[in-house]
């Protein structure tokens, strides 16, 4: 019998990371996600206030991204390094996917300043400033979180010490593109995030996932949403593609959150499976995990 594999998920208890935490259970694997709340707010993730079941086989635990001293340790014997986080806007777009704040709001704040822009990543730092550690400046509230932060620093920075603790796969979701309404830094950030790591970090086996706009009924706003991306998608093959380049994200098919979760989970474990894994191998590896869940 194989030992147990352990997967730490970083945002694991978000939309997405919540459901790569479910499919990693039902694997048995042992489990931990690390955010800064701990456990899930079930009604913003699973439009319940209930944790399911596979809920309780998830260690849930504290921790800022930022202060590598708080989570450290908790990659120690880990198989799977997960990074699941990242914003969407540069303002609160948590809230404005639950309709705690309207979207007009939260693109006006995303497009007020270039809080970030031109901000080395924290290897580059590190070179520049001769220390040797990463440098990255801890944001004191959440007005201070850029693309820069969050989409790559923060990679990066939990890639370093996942090598450091020998773990052998890194997972990063990154984004299928950008968007019309997005600034491009958005994207660009993420891609950044993708190079680093696979060229600083050759020891470990990175897979760098590529999601559509992901959907699920327990977020409403997120069905429409998807309907209109499914026909851009559809208009996209129609066209051969021809406004790819401005549609982004929106001219490729979305894809229900719960498929990307089993992707990923499935992608962790198959040795054959590194570097970019986009859409059409999303589709395929959660096919997959399926037919192997029904086994």
């Amino acid at each position: 019998m194989s030992a147990t594999k352990r997967i730490v998920v970083f945002g694991g208890n978000g939309f997405l990371g919540s459901r790569i935490c479910r499919a990693a259970v039902a694997r048995n694997w042992d489990v931990t996600s690390v955010s800064r709340s701990g456990a899930p707010h079930w009604s913003s993730v699973l439009g319940t206030n209930t944790p399911p079941d596979w809920s309780h086989k998830v260690a849930w635990e504290h921790a800022d991204i930022f202060q590598p001293a708080q989570w450290t340790s908790l990659l120690s014997g880990a198989d799977y390094v997960v990074h699941s986080l990242g914003i969407l806007l540069e303002a609160d777009y948590k809230g404005v996917i639950s309709g705690r704040e309207s979207p007009i709001t939260g693109l006006m704040k995303a497009f007020s300043s270039a809080k970030g822009a031109n901000c080395p990543n924290p290897l580059d730092r590190m070179r520049a400033e001769h220390t040797s550690e990463p440098v990255v400046d801890p944001p004191k509230n959440a007005s201070q979180l850029t693309y820069e932060l969050m989409n790559r620093d923060s990679a990066i920075l939990l890639a370093k010490e996942a090598a450091r603790h020998g773990v052998s796969v890194f997972g990063f979701v990154s984004a299928a593109g950008g968007a019309p309404v997005l600034p491009s830094r958005y994207i660009t950030t993420k891609r950044e995030a993708e190079a680093v790591v696979a060229r600083e970090f050759p020891e470990m086996r990175g897979v760098f996932f590529r999601p559509p706009f992901m959907y699920d009924s327990s977020r409403t706003v997120t069905i429409p949403l998807a309907m209109m991306m499914a026909a851009g998608s559809a208009f996209n093959g129609l066209t051969g593609g021809v406004l790819s380049g401005f549609l982004g994200a929106a001219g490729t098919k979305p894809l229900k959150v719960d498929t990307v979760a089993d992707a990923v989970v499935e992608a962790l474990e198959d040795e054959s499976v590194s570097g970019l894994v986009e859409v059409p191998k999303l589709e395929v590896l959660a096919e997959r995990a399926w037919r192997k869940s029904m086994l």
